[in-house]
């Protein structure tokens, strides 16, 4: 069996040239030209896609430069186009590379420079997590204020500063707020993993101020900010983070959280981006 080298390992490979060159794909493959917001749906988040509205194409990640199958179940594996109700071009991913597949951080946001170089001016980060907050609850959605990137990676290469001040967009936080007033936000806190934190981690990112514990997000948000675009991050938090909650943490758990969240959320995120 011979396997194609992935074009993004190549050191003296632009990452650009690649996500521009993934972007001609999905133009190609769908027949639309450009896409006006992306969403990359984590776990728990997958059927907000049935719900944006006309399916214009299905297309197999595997199928688009730079895309692998996803390692995780509760991701799909496509990428979706979508015309909503009122014209608007949504690429939805459902195919993400999680930095703890050892992968490098080219790959984990290779999906987010690929949606911007389609168009697309606004990215939706979703993801399934565990929260810090005792008040909260599993199967509970709250928005993303802030980042702690505990990776000890980024996405940028270079002398390339990119200011973060205002990275989770505060303007599509509060139009999040005017469809569920009741939404919560806390500052997220990416670990590398796959491992879930211990009980002694968890205390520290509260100490440090994070409300939420999981394996995305902030690399994908920091390529974002750096191609432009403006970015809401939304957690479900599938459960409470080790020594929060005392019993112990497993991935099954965490996507039977998901799944019966999953209609409520959905239908959450598809009236937030009707709105944008």
């Amino acid at each position: 069996m011979t396997h194609t080298a992935h074009p993004l390992d190549d050191p003296a490979a632009d990452p650009f040239e690649v996500a521009a060159t993934a972007a001609a794909d999905i133009a190609r493959l769908s027949g639309v030209a450009t896409h006006d917001i992306a969403v990359t749906l984590g776990s728990g988040w997958g059927k907000a896609a049935d719900l944006l509205g006309e399916t214009v194409a299905t297309i197999p990640a595997t199928e688009v430069t730079g895309f692998s199958k996803p390692a995780l179940e509760g991701h799909v594996g496509t990428l979706r186009s979508i015309l909503t109700p009122t014209g608007k071009r949504v690429l939805v991913i459902g195919a993400r590379t999680h930095f703890y597949e050892g992968h490098g951080t080219r790959r984990v946001v290779h999906s987010v420079r690929t949606a911007a170089a389609t168009g697309a001016r606004i990215m939706v980060l979703t993801n399934g997590a565990g929260g810090i907050r005792e008040a909260w609850t599993p199967g509970q959605p709250v928005l993303v204020s802030d980042h702690i990137n505990l990776t000890a990676a980024s996405p940028l290469e270079g002398a390339t500063f990119i200011d973060l001040t205002d990275l989770y967009s505060r303007r599509l936080r509060d139009l999040a707020r005017t469809i569920d007033p009741t939404l919560d936000e806390g500052v997220y806190c990416q670990f590398r993993g796959p491992q879930y934190e211990t009980p002694a981690e968890v205390q520290m990112a509260k100490a440090i101020g994070g409300h939420i514990v999981g394996m995305s997000t902030a690399l994908e948000a920091i390529a974002a900010r750096q191609a432009g675009m403006e970015i809401l991050g939304m957690s479900l938090i599938t459960n409470l983070a080790a020594g929060i909650q005392t019993s112990p943490l497993s991935h099954a758990e965490v996507i039977e959280a998901g799944q019966l969240a999953e209609p409520v959320i959905s239908a959450l995120l598809a009236r937030v981006i009707e709105a944008m």
